[in-house]
């Protein structure tokens, strides 16, 4: 009998919940239900992790080794913590090129400083991700808006370039922020390295046509050994071709960053490690639920706070930085045919014996080379169609990725993080602060009632307003939904009776009661009643503790807009 490609793993029933919830995914694997697949799938992740490791290692002005030392830990680590069968972690671009930008700036002149720096950080945001898993804050990321993400990805898109471009065309490049480096790169242009840049073209061109017609294959790596073998037989690396250099063999050992930071670097460590920790829950979240969903799984937010906090824990204790669950690497996962977190312990045993036989190979890799695969892998962050799709649709939803964007590139990508959480919050407030007041007519040939606005078949009801608040009554959106109701009562003739209907409001404070009691004190000299319909249980409770009760002529579960209409009262 054939089996579905994402069978069901091991049988739960008897387990009590915590055992459901805490067993690891990759349990009762074997070679009948996909072990040869977890296998291929780690090969094939560890083809593509070599050179793309190596790249965002040098974007994080890191030694290249780091980038490796991340893939090898990090993916162990998930493989026994994480609720996700198709997730890959391991270092990702706007993390790399956060910390590139931001260890400058705490004073990391040597690479054995920015080492320690990096690994520290990662120590830090691992106890972030702690904090967060023991008090449940998994939700509060979720206030991040898919917008604003957009804006935030195309803008680090543009960063990274900016500081990759100069190693394609082999000049010194500069600058401290994205406007400063394209205009030295602009001065620039006129010494650019003929050699290099025929390299990095070729490179990057090999790589585009590799990722549309041949997506299951490794072709970064191929692109990397075919020019290893290239600058060593022309021996390029003698005509002004930049390359990695010698990588140090072995494992990476188990130490902690001994260093001591001054209060205010300790500061902006602070923020650098609580920037890691957003890019990365935010993206390995993304990642996760995106192929849960394709194959129809659940992942726990939660238990992903402690599987990246143990990953990025292990990364700072083994010389590595902080990273995340990338979407590039999980999906090369997934199309390698990974059925469980097993492939990442594949992978990782295969970066092992990279890192103890294999690191002479690539001495002479141009670092044209690793610019271009982080230029193709960056180039995906830019999404235009989802742009043009926003201001087509939402002109706020726009204007908030447009934020995030011009954050980024204007004030850095660390700013650009925070930033991005603010206009995150503003936007919601700004949705919030001004709901939608639906003023109802009767459905034709129903007891039901819709917003006369959308539908005007809809049948007015002579003598009566209903209106209905489309979302919760706060303190910061009374006043809107106040004048919105006087101009519409003041444009009413006849009028004996307002009624509201709270039935689509889920949330209401004080300040909303109070609305309602300002609204029947003001209704009541002209001799117009005031009634509520539709409210919720709690409401009930609050409208009645304000004294609504006795103004409005009874709070009650059963009274409904269709027996008020059809009394008259």
């Amino acid at each position: 009998m054939n089996r579905e490609r994402d069978e069901p793993g091991p049988p739960t029933r008897g387990l009590s919940g915590r055992d459901r919830a805490w067993r690891v995914p990759w349990v009762g694997v074997s070679p009948h239900n996909g072990l040869s697949s977890d296998v291929a799938a780690g090969l094939t992740l560890a083809a593509y992790a070599i050179p793309v490791s190596l790249a965002y290692a040098t974007l994080a002005g890191l030694p290249p080794q780091t980038g490796l030392y991340c893939y090898l830990v990090g993916g162990l680590a998930y493989a026994l913590l994480g609720s996700s069968r198709h997730l890959a972690i391991g270092p990702t671009s706007a993390i790399a090129l956060l910390l590139g930008v931001s260890l400058a700036g705490l004073g990391a002149g040597d690479a054995a400083t920015r080492v320690a720096l990096a690994s520290l950080t990662a120590i830090v945001t691992a106890g972030i991700f702690f904090v967060a898993w023991l008090f449940r804050l998994s939700v509060l990321v979720n206030f991040i808006s898919e917008s604003i993400l957009t804006g935030f990805k195309a803008g680090a898109a543009l960063v990274i370039a900016s500081t990759q471009l100069p190693k394609l065309l082999g000049v010194a490049g500069g600058g401290d922020d994205f406007l400063q480096r394209i205009g030295l790169l602009t001065q620039q242009l006129g010494a650019t390295h003929g050699l290099t840049l025929a390299i990095g073209c070729i490179a990057l061109a090999a790589l585009v046509c590799g990722d549309r017609w041949l997506p299951r294959w490794p072709v970064a790596l191929g692109v990397v050994l075919v020019s290893l073998l290239v600058v060593w037989l022309g021996g390029l690396d003698g005509h002004g071709v930049r390359t990695v250099g010698l990588i140090p063999a072995g494992l990476p050992s188990l130490a902690w960053p001994d260093m001591m930071l001054p209060p205010s670097q300790a500061r902006q460590l602070m923020r650098l490690a609580a920037a890691c920790f957003l890019l990365s829950y935010v993206e390995s979240i993304s990642a996760a639920r995106t192929f849960a969903f394709k194959h129809r799984y659940d992942i726990d937010p939660r238990r992903e706070l402690l599987a990246l906090g143990g990953a990025t824990l292990l990364a700072g204790l083994f010389q590595g930085f902080p990273l995340a669950g990338g979407l590039s690497q999980t999906a090369v996962n997934e199309r390698g045919g990974a059925r469980s977190p097993l492939s990442l312990v594949v992978a990782s045993l295969m970066i092992g014996c990279v890192l103890v036989f294999l690191t002479g190979l690539f001495q002479t890799l141009p670092e044209a080379v690793l610019a271009a695969i982080v230029l193709l892998a960056v180039g995906g962050l830019i999404d235009v169609a989802e742009l043009v799709h926003l201001w087509r649709v939402s002109r706020l939803d726009f204007g908030a990725a447009a934020i995030a964007l011009a954050g980024v590139l204007l004030m850095g990508v660390l700013d650009g993080v925070l930033i991005a959480v603010l206009a995150s919050v503003v936007m919601l407030l700004a949705q919030s602060a001004r709901p939608h007041v639906a003023f109802l007519g009767r459905i034709p040939g129903t007891d039901r009632f819709g917003d006369v606005a959308r539908h005007p078949d809809n049948e007015p009801l002579p003598g009566i307003l209903a209106f209905r608040v489309e979302a919760s009554l706060l303190y910061f959106n009374v006043d809107h939904v106040l004048q919105t109701v006087r101009k519409r009562i003041a444009g009413e003739r006849g009028l004996r009776m307002v009624v509201c209907d709270l039935s689509n409001v889920p949330y209401l404070d004080i300040a909303g009661a109070r609305l309602l009691r300002r609204l029947h004190d003001e209704l009541a000299p002209a001799g117009i009643s005031f009634r509520i319909v539709e409210a919720h249980g709690r409401q009930r409770e609050l409208l009645r503790a304000e004294g609504l009760e006795e103004r409005v002529g009874g709070i009650s579960r059963n009274t409904t807009l269709s027996k008020i209409v059809a009394s008259g009262e």
